[in-house]
């Protein structure tokens, strides 16, 4: 059997999604936070990220417990240090901090995506950028 290319691999990944990332995504979904874009299962520095914000540089991941393996846990800091030497915060949650705590979630988002936020574009004047 072949290697799936990425975005094939990225489409069967939101096809899979774990709970806790479908109840992310109702929050995330549609600029519904703080209308922000996030987008899902996006590539970043050569890894696919569960959720990334390009305006605020900023990837969220949810963790279960397959996380906790200390062999995955030295490839996760691994992969969160490259990422973040590009200049994308990453903020990891456990996956029943999505059911469980998702006001704290969803404050701990906000105020990265506040302190990362690139400035927001401003729109050509009328007729510029037409050819």
């Amino acid at each position: 059997m072949g290697r799936l290319d990425p975005l094939h691999f990225r489409r069967e990944l939101r096809k899979q999604q774990t709970k806790a990332e479908r109840k992310l995504w109702t929050i995330l979904r549609d600029r519904r936070l703080a209308s922000l874009k996030f987008r899902r299962q996006h590539p970043l520095q050569g890894y696919i990220v569960d959720f990334y914000c390009h305006r605020a540089r900023l990837a969220l991941e949810l963790d279960g417990s397959v996380h906790d393996d200390p062999a995955r846990a030295s490839y996760d800091a691994e992969r969160q240090r490259r990422i973040e030497a590009s200049g994308v915060t990453v903020l990891r949650f456990a996956n029943a901090d999505a059911f469980e705590q998702p006001e704290a979630t969803v404050a701990a988002i906000l105020g990265a995506a506040a302190s990362h936020a690139l400035p927001h574009p401003v729109p050509l004047p009328e007729g510029e950028g037409t050819s």
